[in-house]
């Protein structure tokens, strides 16, 4: 009972006049930051601190405001994964596997009206568990060590095995690619430089960003070219802008499971959506072998799974910066560098002390999902004329907006070049039958298992019995060998 006492503390700090209209704005802008591709949420967030501190408003609005952009922009990422085929982030990525070949079937409307359904239960599900366990998910965060965060990448890595059917092979392929690219820049541990060929460009590593518009949009844009060559461009139907009550029951199981998973791992710190994202799509697909599975080719349970999960994990990723201090991915860091700003100390005691900052950031989330439902369904027929746009028109502002984009994070011509390079590599993947999900993957979780396997093995002094130190190792490992031999054994069954 206490605490929906503090919870509605925290309504009556959300619904005060100037916070609501700061949630809505912040729910509007980062919707429209979400769906522009290579912007993401972190950039999005970054943009608006400066402002937010300089108009002056109080701690809370302003974590208000920054929360909303957040979330909104996790909406909005699903828009050009969806409609075009380019994740607005690594969060989205896993959204492009069925959400894309369902608008090629003329179901973009469905398909983003679905995703918005599946992300609204999604968060609403995490702040629920947020509000009724998060003492208990705290006391579990600060349990995980290096040791378990090199089992839960492997853990992920093994469940991209099962995201493209029955190319295991070339999923692997994919994710080896991703891993080598995560190895260029500077060694962490002894400061030397790897595969750079004296780049001075790739002495920090390679980035994110032009490595997912280039792999992304610009293979997507000679994909394009290559049917106007062939005289095969057409229009894409629009289909239907809502979503069905039978697609819901279809659904459902798919979002609760999505939703616990994607908010158990956004509550660990350092984790985030993309792998939330990886590991409920991996998981849905081994519920649905044997059963219709059509993974990869337009499922609604694979559009919806990832949608419900990395939201879900957007919103767990709160609760180890604010209990903890610990930011549990990239936004929640910049975040977590605003509270500092208004020298709020983040940590057990802040519920406690300043519940009306705490649980005001809680309640806006509530009020800005459904801001966010409520905003988008009716918008979804606007998103979708996007589709309607002629092909030969779609490409040249496809590439206007990926240079522009670019071009905006460093102002350095090579990285154009370098993403055009990338686009041609990864055109030539899918021509090869690849999918690029296990590359872009490969490349973001390969950083965090390197960095926590060197940390692992440093405290042991190089003893890899480290890796099997306590029940959640040992829990892990063995539901990764389950997740690697499962399917195999599963058949074997199935055919005596």
């Amino acid at each position: 009972m206490e605490t929906l006492g503090f919870l509605a503390t925290g309504f009556s700090v959300a619904l005060a006049p100037m916070n609501l209209a700061l949630v809505l704005i912040g729910c509007f802008v980062g919707t429209l930051i979400g769906s522009l591709p290579g912007i993401g949420p972190i950039n999005g967030v970054a943009i608006l601190l400066p402002l937010a501190y300089a108009m002056g408003f109080p701690p809370e609005s302003a974590l208000i405001l920054l929360a909303g952009v957040y979330y909104g922009a996790e909406y909005g990422g699903r828009i050009s994964s969806i409609l075009l085929n380019v994740p607005g982030d690594a969060g989205a990525i896993m959204t492009t596997l069925d959400g894309y070949p369902l608008a090629q079937k003329g179901e973009g409307g469905r398909a983003l009206a679905l995703s918005a359904v599946a992300s609204f239960f999604g968060s609403m599900g995490a702040l629920i568990l947020i509000v009724f366990f998060a003492p208990m998910l705290s006391d579990l965060a600060l349990k995980f060590g290096p040791s378990e965060f090199v089992w839960l990448m492997t853990f992920a890595f093994t469940c991209l095995a099962t995201m493209v059917g029955s190319r295991p092979l070339k999923t692997t392929i994919g994710v080896i690619i991703g891993l080598l690219l995560a190895t260029v820049g500077v060694d962490s541990g002894t400061g030397i430089l790897r595969f750079t060929m004296d780049i001075p460009n790739f002495f920090d590593g390679v980035d994110f960003l032009v490595v997912v518009i280039g792999m992304f949009a610009i293979s997507e844009v000679l994909v394009l070219l290559e049917s106007w060559l062939r005289n095969d461009m057409k229009l894409t139907p629009v289909g239907k802008s809502f979503v069905s009550m039978s697609d819901l029951m279809a659904v459902k199981w798919v979002v609760l499971r999505s939703t616990i998973v994607g908010f158990v791992i956004g509550v660990l710190p350092g984790t985030g959506a993309s792998i939330g994202s990886a590991v409920a799509y991996g998981t849905e697909k081994r519920f649905a072998e044997g059963h219709d599975d059509q993974f990869g080719k337009g499922d609604i349970r694979g559009l919806a799974a990832p949608e419900a999960a990395n939201n879900a994990s957007a919103a767990g990723s709160m609760l180890p910066m604010l209990t903890l201090g610990i930011p549990g991915s990239g936004t929640t860091a910049i975040l977590l560098g605003a509270l500092l700003m208004f020298n709020i100390t983040p940590g057990p005691l802040l519920f406690e002390q300043q519940p009306e900052i705490a649980w005001g950031l809680i309640a806006s989330m509530f009020v800005g999902n459904i801001a966010l439902l409520v905003m988008n369904l009716p918008l979804i027929g606007m998103f979708v004329r996007l589709l309607s746009i002629k092909q030969s028109y779609l490409v040249p502002i496809i590439v206007m907006l990926t240079f522009i984009g670019i071009y905006s994070i460093h102002g350095d011509s090579f990285d154009l070049y370098f993403m055009v390079v990338l686009g041609v590599f990864a055109f030539i993947l899918r021509k090869l039958g690849f999918s690029l999900a296990p590359v872009i993957l490969g490349l973001v979780l390969g950083e965090v298992l390197e960095e926590n396997l060197r940390r692992a093995l440093s405290i042991s002094g190089g003893d890899w019995g480290i890796l099997f130190n306590g029940p959640i190792t040992i829990t892990l490992a063995i539901a990764t060998l389950f997740a690697l031999v499962g399917p195999f054994v599963i058949r074997a069954l199935k055919k005596r």
